[in-house]
């Protein structure tokens, strides 16, 4: 009997690449969406330079990772978006038994809070941004995700958001699992843009590590937009 298994989910050595902790730190560093310098990754898994540099072969090796050289320096980020929320889904299985145990720890409590995963907002703000947007019939399902009803753009609007065009090579928006509320956020082209509105708008501003803030100023404007009833 042959041992090819040309129809099985070729995950084996995406598995291997992703279960050593140090590999699984790099990643998990990396779930911003924005680029790291090695000594950055090598920081996050508590590794030494020339330990770090075989971890991001071997990432490279399995296409998890891209790296972009600039000058004499190599920066990483992920490889795509579809990574990013592989690796969310796998967090979420790896905690479902201890869930709301796991999410106690105060540095996990503001990830949970809000933080960015691959460009977007995640957490419980990200959700609220999404249940928000269906409340209001804001978004129309269709074969790709969603796109954005005048609803919508009208509540984007009055927050003095230009909502983008679609970039056909890209998701315009599509729901996403969250890791922490196990509930959907927004994902896709136009989350992005609305993060990036708000954080111009100084309504949130980066945190430590992928962790997001609300300031001041988006609890007094922000927040009430995020309210049921209001328009």
């Amino acid at each position: 009997m042959s041992s090819d298994t040309p129809h099985e989910p070729r995950i084996a050595r995406i598995a291997a690449a992703m279960a050593d902790p140090a590999r699984s730190r790099m990643l998990a560093y990396l779930l911003s969406g924005e680029y790291a310098s090695a000594g950055e990754l090598a920081r996050s898994a508590s590794v030494t330079p020339a330990t770090a540099s075989g971890h991001l072969a071997k990432l490279l090796e399995a296409g998890l990772i891209a790296c972009e050289p600039r000058g004499r320096h190599r920066y990483y980020k992920l490889a795509g978006p579809d990574v990013a929320h592989a690796l969310e889904a796998l967090a979420l299985v790896a905690e479902r038994s201890a869930h709301e145990r796991a999410w106690e720890a105060p540095q996990r409590s503001r990830l949970r809070e809000a933080r960015c995963c691959y460009g977007h907002l995640a957490g419980r703000l990200g959700v609220r941004l999404h249940e928000r947007l269906q409340a209001l019939q804001g978004l129309r399902a269709v074969s790709e995700g969603f796109e954005l009803t005048e609803a919508g753009r009208a509540w984007l609007a009055s927050m003095g958001m230009e909502v983008p065009a679609s970039a056909q090579a890209r998701r315009y928006a599509y729901a996403c699992l969250d890791w922490s509320e196990r509930r959907d956020h927004l994902a896709g082209q136009l989350a992005e843009a609305i993060y990036q509105h708000w954080l111009a708008r100084e309504w949130v501003r980066r945190g430590e590590g992928r962790a997001v803030e609300l300031t001041p100023l988006g609890h007094r404007q922000l927040l009430p937009q995020l309210e049921p009833g209001i328009r």
